[in-house]
């Protein structure tokens, strides 16, 4: 295929994705109720995290902006819709891909697309149940002046909802890069297990990055990203002992 061609066909990948990305955008109008009754649960004192760790709070969000209620409807709209279009748009971009690699390449990287959903989903997961959580404990809790009150506007609280889910979600796909880098050859087993202190300082900068709250939230990401490392580095032996 000609450079012409290959871009006509990321053009009709992208043009899909993006379609199915609007379409789940719409029924993320359509159901609002339902939407924000999962958006706010972290909000409310009555949340199972909450309840099991017996922190105890109070947060009244509020609004001061005319239209600061429809654009976070809208920003929670395309945030749930992307969580749930995810996999669609990991399987165009394998579709897309795929036909430049040869077979082994090919039953290598494809491996990574197939883990790459499952661990985007734990990682959400684990950005709304632990870190999410943590976020909203520590910033609501802390004060410079016992004379500033604190009040959360909804805006303040659906960015810190999309940033925090959504970065875990993508921090999670570490693993899958590797096992993809693995497969292609460009890492081995052997200097993954050498490149552990370096892995160590990798994942506290990008829990850091993910999570610039308080180091109980940083290990509360750090934690799973480097035991998904070590992860990564059995599955890469495996790897190696079937090519041999």
């Amino acid at each position: 295929m000609s450079f012409w061609d290959h871009l006509e066909e990321l053009r009709g990948t992208l043009f899909r994705s993006i379609l199915v990305l609007c379409a789940l955008a719409v029924l993320g109008f359509i159901f609002k109720t339902l939407l924000f009754r999962f958006i706010l649960a972290p909000a409310s004192p009555d949340f199972a995290v909450y309840r099991l760790l017996g922190w105890d709070f109070k947060l009244n969000l509020i609004n001061v902006d005319m239209s600061a209620q429809f654009f976070v409807h809208l920003q929670a709209a395309f945030g749930a819709a992307l969580i749930l279009a995810f996999p669609y748009i990991v399987w165009e971009l394998w579709r897309f891909i795929s036909p430049a690699l040869y077979s082994r390449e090919r039953r290598a990287v494809g491996g990574a697309f197939l883990m790459a959903t499952g661990f985007f989903y734990l990682g959400v997961a684990a950005g709304y149940f632990l870190v999410l959580p943590a976020c909203v404990q520590f910033f609501l809790n802390y004060s410079v002046s016992p004379a500033i009150e604190n009040q959360i506007t909804i805006g303040s609280y659906m960015s810190m909802f999309t940033s925090t889910v959504l970065l875990v979600g993508v921090a999670f796909e570490f693993p899958t890069i590797i096992w993809a880098l693995s497969g292609l050859g460009v890492l081995n087993r052997d200097s993954l297990r050498k490149g552990r202190r370096y892995a160590v300082v990798a994942v506290l900068a990008l829990s850091a990055l993910v999570t610039p709250a308080d180091p109980l939230s940083m290990m509360i990401v750090a934690a799973p990203l480097y035991l998904l490392y070590e992860v990564s580095i059995l599955m890469s032996r495996k790897s190696d002992d079937i090519d041999r």
